[in-house]
C-alpha cells in the first residue's frame, strides 16, 4: 500500500500493523521528519517516497525521492498500490484523496480536512473512514439501517477544566496537553477549541448521508460514537483511546486481536455532558454548517491560518474561533459547484484570515 504521512502518528501506527501482517509498502511520504523516514525506508524498503521540504532530499536515503505537492501527486500516479492511507495534515490532503479516488484507488482516510473541504466531490461510498468515532459509527451502521441520530463524542481538550476567563490567556503549550490523545499539533488545538468535533460533524454527514448529528463531551474518550435508531434503542462503540483498531480496519483484510478487550467491570462511571458553546464557540455553526456543506472549505481554511499563526504565537487562543466565525459570516452564501471553485475560495478564505489576523 502507499502511506502519505508515514512519520505521524496514525502513519507510524500504521505501519507498525503492516510490519507484523508483513505487507508491502510501495511508497511513503512525509513533511520533514527525515531520520524517521530514513528509518522507515530501512525497514519497509518503499519504491518510492516523497517529501515536502526540497532542501532535505540530499538527506533522504532513497533513489526516488519526489518533492512537495506535484511531486506526490506523480509519485501516487506511478504506484500499482489498491490502497493509499492518506494521513496528510490539513488542505495538503485533498488532491491526494482526488487524486487516489480517480486512479480507481481505495482510500483510507485519516485526512479530514478532503470530507470537510472536498467531500461533496468524493465518492465517499468507497472511503474508509480512519478515526476512531467514524469507524465506531460504521460499525454500529452495520447493525441497522434505521438511523434516528448519530452521536459522536469529544474529550473536550486540554481545556475541558479550565475556566472560560482563563482562555484569554491560554498559550500553544497549555492547548497542546491533551488528556487522553497522543496527536500531532494541529489536531490537538482543534480538540481544545472543538474544531476538531466540528469537521468530525461534517465528515459524519458526508461518509453517511445522515443531517441529524450531535455531538457531547464524553471525558473520558472510551465511548467513541453512538447511534439512536428509531425503534428506541440506542448502541454504543466501547474501545481503549488508541487509533491502531480504526487503522486496523481500514487497511487489512482481515482483523483480529488489535487491542486489549474493555474490561466493564475496571471501567469507571462514564458521563456525558453538553457542548458548552460559551467556551467552545466554534461548535454553535454546526447545525448551519450541515444545511450549508459548501463553507467546510471556508472553515478549514481559516481555522487553518488561525491555528499556525497561534503555534507560532502570532494571535490568541481566543482568536481562531473569532476568525472562523467572522469568515462564516462573510462567506455565508457561498456555493461551490465544482473542484476549481473550491481552490479559489480556499486562497479567498485564507487572505480574508491573513488580513482579519493582521498577519
Amino acid at each position: 500500500m502507499v502511506i502519505l504521512g508515514s512519520t505521524g502518528s496514525i502513519g507510524t501506527n500504521t505501519l507498525g500493523l503492516c510490519s507484523k501482517q508483513n505487507l508491502d509498502i510501495e511508497a511513503l511520504s512525509c513533511a520533514s521528519n527525515i531520520s524517521l523516514l530514513n528509518e522507515q525506508i530501512a525497514k519497509f524498503r518503499p519504491k518510492f517516497v516523497c517529501i515536502g521540504d526540497k532542501n532535505l532530499k540530499k538527506d533522504v536515503k532513497h533513489e526516488r525521492v519526489f518533492v512537495g505537492e506535484d511531486g506526490l501527486l506523480e509519485m501516487l500516479t506511478l504506484t500499482k498500490s489498491k490502497k493509499v492511507v492518506n494521513s496528510l495534515v490539513g488542505f495538503a490532503g485533498l488532491k491526494p484523496s482526488f487524486l487516489a479516488q480517480k486512479l480507481g484507488k481505495t482510500l483510507a482516510l485519516a485526512n479530514k480536512e478532503s470530507l470537510v473541504v472536498g467531500g461533496k466531490f468524493l465518492d465517499t461510498s468507497k472511503i474508509l473512514a480512519i478515526d476512531s468515532e467514524h469507524f465506531g459509527l460504521n460499525f454500529l451502521l452495520k447493525k441497522s439501517p434505521k438511523i434516528k441520530k448519530l452521536i459522536i463524542t469529544a474529550s473536550g481538550g486540554a481545556f475541558y477544566k479550565t475556566p472560560l476567563k482563563a482562555l484569554k490567556y491560554a498559550t500553544p503549550s497549555d492547548a497542546l496537553k491533551h488528556p487522553n490523545w497522543q496527536m500531532g499539533s494541529k489536531i490537538t488545538i482543534d480538540s481544545a477549541s472543538m474544531a476538531n468535533k466540528l469537521f468530525e460533524v461534517l465528515e459524519a454527514y458526508w461518509l453517511y448521508g445522515v443531517s441529524n448529528i450531535e455531538a457531547v463531551i464524553e471525558p473520558s474518550s472510551m465511548i467513541h460514537a453512538l447511534i439512536e435508531f428509531i425503534d428506541g434503542s440506542t448502541t454504543a462503540h466501547i474501545c481503549g483511546t488508541n487509533m491502531r483498531l480504526a487503522i486496523a480496519h481500514a487497511v487489512l483484510d482481515r482483523v483480529d486481536e488489535v487491542l486489549p478487550s474493555v474490561d466493564l467491570l475496571s471501567l469507571k462511571p462514564l458521563k456525558f455532558y453538553p457542548i458548552n458553546l460559551k467556551k467552545y464557540p466554534i461548535f454553535s455553526i454546526k447545525d448551519e454548517l450541515l444545511n450549508s456543506p459548501d463553507l467546510g472549505v471556508i472553515i478549514n481554511a481559516v481555522n487553518e491560518v488561525a491555528v499556525f499563526a497561534f503555534l507560532k504565537n502570532e494571535c490568541a487562543f481566543l482568536d481562531i474561533s473569532k476568525a472562523v466565525l467572522s469568515a462564516f459570516k462573510r462567506f455565508r452564501d457561498i456555493k461551490i459547484s465544482n473542484t476549481d471553485e473550491l481552490f479559489l475560495a480556499d486562497v479567498e478564505a485564507r487572505n480574508f484570515a491573513k488580513k482579519l489576523l493582521k498577519l
